[in-house]
């Protein structure tokens, strides 16, 4: 039986405050920060998108997959690939991306500000995908 997108984030949820509200009230409070930053929401959804498909969390992918749709269309292709890129390259380089990466990323319109926002989403959606991987809700 496939559960749908509502009731396994309900369970998920649930799961994780059942075995550690900590780690759910820590991550609804950043995911809170995140979502108040400068970044535009499709750059939001796509950091969270990158984090999500590296980590593995079929979750958080089918859920922000949902959210980004939503959206409408996005303003840019282009730009939106420099941030999934720029996400991949943190990653990658444990937040020591190069000047050329980070010029590249700059270059599509986003803003020093922005470079640390994501480095902000990668923790909030690292948490996320991390404890729905450990619980089993991914």
């Amino acid at each position: 039986m496939t559960l749908d997108l509502s009731t396994r984030m309900q369970r998920a949820a649930a799961q994780l405050k059942e075995t550690s509200p900590h780690t759910l009230d820590g991550f609804l409070k950043l995911n809170e920060i995140f979502e108040s930053t400068t970044l535009d929401p499709h750059s939001r959804e796509t950091v969270i998108l990158t984090v999500a498909a590296r980590n593995q969390c079929h979750l958080c992918i089918d859920m922000h997959e949902a959210k980004f749709s939503a959206l409408g269309p996005a303003p840019s292709a282009e730009r939106l690939d420099a941030v999934r890129r720029f996400t991949l390259q943190v990653l990658a380089a444990s937040g020591a991306v190069s000047d050329a990466e980070l010029d590249a990323f700059l270059a599509h319109g986003y803003t020093r500000q922005n470079a640390l926002e994501v480095v902000l989403g990668i923790g909030t959606y690292t948490v996320s995908t991390f404890a729905n991987r450990l619980t089993r809700a991914a």
